[in-house]
């Protein structure tokens, strides 16, 4: 359980807990994990209610059809995803998209996979 988490911005009302039918993670290979939550967490505050504990290097997005937890691990960024089957291609790709925008530079990819055996998705950033 997060402890101190500081509220990025809030809707205003609770979201009603969302579908859970499949969990997808993937860990995001980096050297500056904090980095890349804080502003992922920060960044999606705008459309989402979204949270980021400095202290225990972990966050939440909530997207009311399903909910992302970001951790700082050992050699990354770890994301777990827990929604609906049929939104979660759409999360993956919203959540991966941000963070390989962000990490341009450091060149990230976002590989999915899902626990239910249907293929993830993948986000890297696009050849020039």
């Amino acid at each position: 359980m997060l402890t101190g988490l500081r509220r990025l911005r809030s809707t205003g009302t609770p979201s009603a807990p969302a579908p859970v039918g499949l969990v997808s993670r993937a860990l995001v290979v980096t050297e500056r994990p904090d980095r890349y939550g804080k502003q992922l967490a920060s960044h999606m505050s705008k459309r989402i209610t979204t949270s980021w504990d400095e202290a225990a290097r972990a966050g939440v997005l909530d997207f009311g059809r399903g909910r992302a937890d970001l951790s700082c691990v050992e050699g990354g960024l770890q994301l777990t995803l827990r929604c609906g089957s049929a939104d979660a291609a759409g999360l993956e790709d919203a959540v991966g998209r941000h963070l390989v925008r962000f990490g341009a530079r450091d060149e990230l990819v976002v590989t999915w996979t899902r626990d239910d055996g249907s293929p993830g998705t993948v986000q890297r950033k696009l050849e020039d």
